[in-house]
């Protein structure tokens, strides 16, 4: 049995007569409305659409369509490729059909565009390229550096030859004392540069930006940087926090 209070309040409801709420419960009572969806179309990619300069001394030279076999699918893919020259070399990028290139000799420009600009692949791909083919223009025309820190007590590093481990003639490599029973020889890829401006200094250089990072990646595997002591091989402006050494 429902109390009186209740039962008229319970009454009210269903004869249909207005029942007033407190504030604090009128959006507990509330439908739940709807969730609006954008009708607009979706934007294109800021980095694909923005032009790319073409500095002074700098060849941008556009290739056919040609079916190549992409390594994944093993299928014959038309693809195009563009070849960026400077004044520090050459270097070959290899972009998927849909992406077309469109330069400008008098504004010594280059503009990306794509055939569909609502499918996802298609929008990712034209701001990688446009990544890309920047790094490549800087490059040839400025070029890319690394530099790695050793950090540690008789960490050192200078560059030597070694005639017979040499691949190609002329190739020089970066000896490391990291404090091994023996020295670390990491040869010097074909196309670029390594000194020491400091025995605790090493300095990259070279066209490609991937090939630069890569190797300075291959020389910090030996001794990547420890949050104890903060030793280690420290590229570019690396750091790492410090902990607290472990007390038993």
């Amino acid at each position: 049995m429902l109390a009186p209070s209740r039962g008229k309040a319970l009454e009210r409801a269903i004869s249909g007569a207005a029942v007033t709420l407190p504030g604090f419960l009128v959006p507990a009572f509330q439908a739940p409305s709807r969730r609006q969806f954008s009708s607009t179309r979706s934007a294109s990619s800021k980095l694909g659409r923005t032009p790319i300069s073409i500095p002074p001394g700098v060849d941008i030279t556009i290739g056919e369509l040609v079916a190549k076999k992409d390594p994944t699918t093993y299928l014959r893919i038309p693809k195009r490729t563009i070849t960026v020259s400077g004044p520090l070399g050459k270097l070959d990028l290899v972009i998927p059909h849909f992406i077309t290139v469109h330069k400008d000799e008098a504004a010594r420009k280059a503009v990306l565009t794509v055939e569909d600009r609502d499918l996802k692949q298609q929008k990712e791909m034209w701001g990688t390229t446009w990544a890309y083919l920047t790094r490549y223009i800087m490059g040839v025309s400025e070029g890319h550096t690394a530099i790695l820190r050793l950090v540690g007590v008789g960490y050192r590093a200078s560059i030597e030859e070694r005639p017979k481990k040499a691949q190609y003639p002329g190739q020089k490599f970066v000896c490391l004392k990291l404090g091994f029973t023996h020295p670390v020889e990491e040869p010097v890829p074909l196309g670029m540069k390594a000194s020491t401006p400091q025995p605790t200094r090493i300095l990259l250089e070279g066209i490609d930006r991937e090939q630069v990072m890569s190797f300075a990646a291959e020389i910090r595997k030996w001794r990547r940087p420890e949050p104890y002591k903060g030793k280690g091989i420290f590229v570019n402006d690396e750091t790492i926090k410090l902990k607290q050494k472990k007390i038993k």
